[in-house]
Protein backbone atom coordinates (compact mmCIF):
# COMPACT_ATOMS: atom_id res chain seq x y z
CA UNK A 1 0.00 0.00 0.00
CA UNK A 2 1.73 3.35 -1.02
CA UNK A 3 0.70 6.38 0.74
CA UNK A 4 2.05 9.68 -0.61
CA UNK A 5 3.93 12.02 1.60
CA UNK A 6 2.57 15.55 2.47
CA UNK A 7 5.57 17.34 1.73
CA UNK A 8 5.71 21.15 3.14
CA UNK A 9 5.25 23.91 0.69
CA UNK A 10 8.85 26.70 0.71
CA UNK A 11 6.13 29.19 2.31
CA UNK A 12 6.07 27.28 5.82
CA UNK A 13 7.76 28.93 8.23
CA UNK A 14 9.19 25.53 10.05
CA UNK A 15 11.74 25.27 6.71
CA UNK A 16 13.65 28.03 8.18
CA UNK A 17 14.25 26.41 11.43
CA UNK A 18 17.42 24.91 12.32
CA UNK A 19 16.72 21.35 13.18
CA UNK A 20 17.59 19.59 16.37
CA UNK A 21 20.23 16.35 16.82
CA UNK A 22 18.76 13.31 16.84
CA UNK A 23 18.79 11.28 20.25
CA UNK A 24 19.16 7.20 19.50
CA UNK A 25 17.26 5.12 19.27
CA UNK A 26 14.72 6.07 16.59
CA UNK A 27 11.18 5.68 17.24
CA UNK A 28 9.08 3.30 15.44
CA UNK A 29 7.24 6.04 13.61
CA UNK A 30 10.36 7.35 12.50
CA UNK A 31 11.64 4.55 11.05
CA UNK A 32 8.17 4.01 9.08
CA UNK A 33 8.24 7.54 8.00
CA UNK A 34 12.07 6.82 6.33
CA UNK A 35 10.84 3.47 4.63
CA UNK A 36 7.84 5.80 3.42
CA UNK A 37 9.78 8.40 2.26
CA UNK A 38 12.34 5.74 0.25
CA UNK A 39 9.04 4.45 -1.35
CA UNK A 40 8.13 7.71 -2.38
CA UNK A 41 10.98 8.80 -3.83
CA UNK A 42 11.95 5.74 -5.73
CA UNK A 43 8.36 6.28 -6.87
CA UNK A 44 8.72 9.25 -8.21
CA UNK A 45 11.46 8.81 -10.39
CA UNK A 46 9.80 5.61 -12.36
CA UNK A 47 7.43 6.95 -14.60
CA UNK A 48 4.57 4.33 -14.46
CA UNK A 49 4.42 5.23 -10.83
CA UNK A 50 5.11 9.00 -10.76
CA UNK A 51 2.02 9.59 -12.99
CA UNK A 52 0.37 6.56 -11.37
CA UNK A 53 0.63 8.60 -8.16
CA UNK A 54 1.25 11.91 -9.18
CA UNK A 55 4.53 12.10 -7.82
CA UNK A 56 7.02 15.41 -8.44
CA UNK A 57 10.41 13.65 -9.36
CA UNK A 58 12.67 13.69 -6.28
CA UNK A 59 15.81 12.22 -5.33
CA UNK A 60 16.11 13.70 -1.61
CA UNK A 61 13.98 14.71 0.95
CA UNK A 62 15.16 15.95 4.69
CA UNK A 63 12.81 15.40 7.54
CA UNK A 64 12.14 19.22 7.94
CA UNK A 65 10.58 19.14 4.75
CA UNK A 66 7.65 16.64 6.46
CA UNK A 67 7.71 18.98 9.30
CA UNK A 68 9.66 17.47 11.76
CA UNK A 69 12.53 19.60 13.38
CA UNK A 70 15.42 16.38 13.35
CA UNK A 71 18.83 16.20 11.32
CA UNK A 72 17.47 12.89 9.23
CA UNK A 73 18.22 13.11 5.37
CA UNK A 74 17.05 10.39 2.75
CA UNK A 75 18.69 10.37 -1.10
CA UNK A 76 16.92 8.05 -3.24
CA UNK A 77 19.87 7.82 -6.11
CA UNK A 78 18.96 6.53 -9.53
CA UNK A 79 21.96 4.85 -10.81
CA UNK A 80 20.61 3.36 -13.27
CA UNK A 81 17.55 3.05 -15.42
CA UNK A 82 15.24 1.80 -11.91
CA UNK A 83 18.06 0.59 -9.93
CA UNK A 84 18.91 2.49 -6.55
CA UNK A 85 21.11 3.23 -3.88
CA UNK A 86 19.35 4.39 -0.72
CA UNK A 87 21.31 6.67 1.86
CA UNK A 88 19.69 7.55 5.08
CA UNK A 89 21.97 9.64 7.17
CA UNK A 90 21.00 10.83 10.91
CA UNK A 91 22.71 13.64 12.00
CA UNK A 92 24.54 14.28 8.66
CA UNK A 93 27.43 16.49 9.06
CA UNK A 94 30.10 17.20 5.64
CA UNK A 95 33.67 16.91 7.34
CA UNK A 96 35.67 17.36 3.86
CA UNK A 97 35.00 18.90 0.35
CA UNK A 98 36.87 19.27 -2.66
CA UNK A 99 38.03 22.66 -3.50
CA UNK A 100 36.37 22.33 -7.26
CA UNK A 101 32.84 24.22 -7.65
CA UNK A 102 30.16 22.69 -9.90
CA UNK A 103 26.46 23.39 -10.63
CA UNK A 104 23.60 21.19 -12.20
CA UNK A 105 23.55 22.90 -15.35
CA UNK A 106 19.48 22.78 -15.65
CA UNK A 107 19.61 24.17 -11.97
CA UNK A 108 18.05 22.65 -8.69
CA UNK A 109 14.09 21.92 -7.76
CA UNK A 110 12.87 20.95 -4.32
CA UNK A 111 9.80 18.99 -3.55
CA UNK A 112 8.58 22.20 -1.27
CA UNK A 113 9.25 24.34 -4.00
CA UNK A 114 6.53 24.14 -6.62
CA UNK A 115 7.82 26.34 -9.50
CA UNK A 116 10.51 27.31 -11.55
CA UNK A 117 13.73 28.49 -10.26
CA UNK A 118 16.29 29.91 -12.40
CA UNK A 119 20.11 30.21 -12.10
CA UNK A 120 22.87 27.95 -10.95
CA UNK A 121 23.45 26.80 -7.21
CA UNK A 122 27.39 26.46 -6.53
CA UNK A 123 27.81 23.14 -5.02
CA UNK A 124 30.94 21.45 -3.88
CA UNK A 125 32.34 18.91 -6.51
CA UNK A 126 33.33 16.33 -4.51
CA UNK A 127 32.39 15.83 -0.42
CA UNK A 128 32.54 13.27 2.49
CA UNK A 129 29.49 12.97 4.57
CA UNK A 130 30.06 11.22 7.93
CA UNK A 131 26.92 10.82 10.17
CA UNK A 132 24.63 7.96 11.98
CA UNK A 133 22.34 4.85 10.09
CA UNK A 134 19.00 4.39 11.15
CA UNK A 135 20.31 1.98 13.67
CA UNK A 136 22.65 4.56 15.09
CA UNK A 137 26.02 2.87 13.64
CA UNK A 138 28.47 5.76 12.32
CA UNK A 139 28.53 5.67 8.49
CA UNK A 140 30.17 7.96 5.88
CA UNK A 141 30.15 8.28 2.21
CA UNK A 142 32.50 10.29 -0.39
CA UNK A 143 29.75 12.11 -3.11
CA UNK A 144 30.67 13.28 -6.30
CA UNK A 145 28.78 15.32 -8.59
CA UNK A 146 25.19 14.55 -9.34
CA UNK A 147 25.10 12.85 -5.22
CA UNK A 148 27.40 15.58 -4.08
CA UNK A 149 24.83 18.62 -5.07
CA UNK A 150 21.97 16.26 -3.22
CA UNK A 151 23.39 15.52 -0.14
CA UNK A 152 24.48 19.67 0.06
CA UNK A 153 20.49 20.20 -1.05
CA UNK A 154 18.91 17.61 1.23
CA UNK A 155 22.02 18.97 4.35
CA UNK A 156 21.23 22.94 3.91
CA UNK A 157 17.50 21.90 4.75
CA UNK A 158 18.59 20.79 8.05
CA UNK A 159 20.33 24.29 8.48
CA UNK A 160 17.15 25.99 7.00
CA UNK A 161 18.32 27.12 3.79
CA UNK A 162 16.76 26.65 0.64
CA UNK A 163 18.46 26.04 -2.56
CA UNK A 164 17.61 29.51 -4.27
CA UNK A 165 19.32 30.81 -1.09
CA UNK A 166 22.81 30.13 -2.51
CA UNK A 167 21.70 31.56 -6.38
CA UNK A 168 23.81 34.72 -6.94
CA UNK A 169 21.20 37.41 -7.47
CA UNK A 170 23.46 39.56 -9.43
CA UNK A 171 24.82 36.82 -11.81
CA UNK A 172 22.46 33.86 -11.38
CA UNK A 173 23.79 31.86 -14.25
CA UNK A 174 27.90 31.25 -14.82
CA UNK A 175 29.40 29.65 -17.94
CA UNK A 176 31.56 26.89 -18.72
CA UNK A 177 34.48 29.43 -17.94
CA UNK A 178 33.56 30.17 -14.62
CA UNK A 179 32.12 26.37 -13.02
CA UNK A 180 31.75 23.25 -14.02
CA UNK A 181 28.59 22.49 -15.11
CA UNK A 182 27.20 19.12 -14.58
Amino acid sequence: MFKKLDILDEKDKRLRLISKDVVFPLSKEEKDLIKQAIKHLTYSQIEEYSKKYDLRPGMGLAFPQLGINKRVIIIVHEVKENTFENYVFVNPVIISHSTEIIAAETGEGCLSVNREVEGHVPRYARITVEGFDENGNKISVRAREELSIAFQHEIDHLDGIMFYDRINKNKPFFNENEIRLI
